[in-house]
C-alpha cells in the first residue's frame, strides 16, 4: 500500500504489541524535524557569564565606568561575575571589597539579582549578578506608563492653548480709541482795568 502511494512505511513504536507503523514521506519528515530543531536553537537564549574586575583602591571614575559596563551587560541579559582582586596586605581588609560589591549591587538593584553572595576565595572576593527579568519588565512598564501620562498632559496643554486661541479669535477685537486732541480752551477776553 505504501509503494502504491509512493510513500515510506515507518515503524513508529517497535516495543508496542503489535508494533505500530505509519505511512509517510520519511525524507519530508526528517527535513521538517531538522527545521524545527534549527528554529528552536534560534529562539534559545545563550546566557554568557561576563566578568568585571575591580581593585579595593579603585578611583571614582574607574568605578563609575566599570559599573556602567556591568549595567549594560545585565540589561543585555548576561550574568556578571564581579571580582575584587586583593594584593599584598589588602587581603587583611576584606571589608573594603565587600563595600565595593555592596555599592555595585545597590546600583543595579533595579534590574539584577544577586545569584552568589560575596565570598572570599584566596586573594579574590567574588559575587555573581544575574538579570532579573521581572524587575526589568516592571521598570519598562513603569517607563511606558510615565511616557503615556506625559503625552496625555502635553495633549491637554496643547488643547487648552488651542481653546484659548479660538476663544480669542471669537471675541471681536476692541478698537483702540483714537487719539483725540485736547479741546482748546475758549479764549476769553478779559478786561483789564487801568
Amino acid at each position: 500500500m505504501a509503494r502504491e502511494l509512493d510513500l515510506d512505511l515507518v515503524e513508529v513504536a517497535d516495543k508496542a504489541k503489535p508494533p505500530v507503523c505509519r505511512i509517510m514521506d520519511y525524507g519530508k519528515f526528517k527535513y521538517e524535524a531538522a527545521q524545527r530543531a534549527k528554529e528552536s536553537k534560534k529562539k534559545a537564549s545563550h546566557i554568557t557569564v561576563k566578568e568585571m574586575k575591580y581593585r579595593p583602591k579603585i578611583g571614582v571614575g574607574d568605578f563609575e565606568t566599570k559599573t556602567r559596563k556591568v549595567e549594560k551587560f545585565l540589561q543585555e541579559g548576561h550574568k556578571v561575575k564581579i571580582t575584587i582582586m586583593f594584593r599584598g596586605r589588602e587581603v587583611t581588609h576584606p571589608e573594603l571589597g565587600k563595600k565595593i560589591l555592596d555599592d555595585i549591587a545597590e546600583r543595579v538593584d533595579d534590574y539584577a539579582t544577586i545569584e552568589a553572595y560575596p565570598r572570599l576565595d584566596g586573594r579574590n572576593m567574588t559575587m555573581v549578578l544575574g538579570p532579573d527579568t521581572k524587575k526589568a519588565k516592571a521598570r519598562k512598564a513603569e517607563a511606558i506608563r510615565e511616557e503615556k501620562e506625559r503625552q496625555r498632559l502635553e495633549n491637554q496643554q496643547a488643547e487648552s492653548v488651542s481653546d484659548e486661541s479660538e476663544a480669542a479669535e471669537a471675541v471681536p477685537p476692541v478698537a483702540a480709541p483714537e487719539a483725540v486732541a485736547p479741546a482748546a480752551a475758549p479764549e476769553t477776553e478779559t478786561a483789564t482795568t487801568p
